[in-house]
């Protein structure tokens, strides 16, 4: 009985998700409050950094939900407020960066560098001298060598 009462808590805590958007902050064209909880899903707050400014309670995270709101009533479309965000406080503010040359060369450096190391190695091992190529002893080299070993 006891279980089945703290799987059911468990459940019921586990799928709210935190909501940290205030009633105050809530505008009262339901248009445009879809839009803004829309853009505020895809705004990552820089304190908690792993969470959206919509599921902060940080309150940077509550002036960027307030900022996000006040752009769309006086007029922006999601695209410019989004602009205007990431110009106040760089790509990071996005939780899905753009795709741009700096991210491209952002996620494509790693596999660069591991094909620039690969290639490295594979030129060293080329380039090593070859056990192959020693030369053989002369006579007169193993005769110094049997008088060294039996003297």
């Amino acid at each position: 009985m006891m279980r089945r009462f703290l799987i059911a808590i468990f459940i019921l805590f586990s799928a709210l998700p935190a909501f940290a958007v205030n009633p105050d902050e809530v505008l009262k064209d339901p248009v445009l409050e879809q839009r803004a909880r829309g853009l505020s899903a895809h705004l990552r707050c820089m304190v908690c950094q792993n969470q959206s400014i919509d599921d902060s309670n940080a309150e940077l995270a509550k002036d960027l939900r307030v900022l996000v709101r006040e752009r769309l009533t006086d007029g922006d479309s999601d695209e410019q407020v989004l602009d205007y965000v990431v110009s106040r406080y760089g790509e990071f503010v996005l939780l899905k960066p753009r795709l741009s040359a700096k991210t491209i060369a952002l996620w494509s450096a790693p596999i660069a560098l591991l094909l620039i190391g690969a290639l490295t190695m594979i030129l060293f091992v080329r380039s090593r001298p070859s056990l192959k190529t020693v030369t053989p002893l002369s006579d007169e080299e193993r005769a110094r060598i049997d008088e060294l070993s039996k003297g």
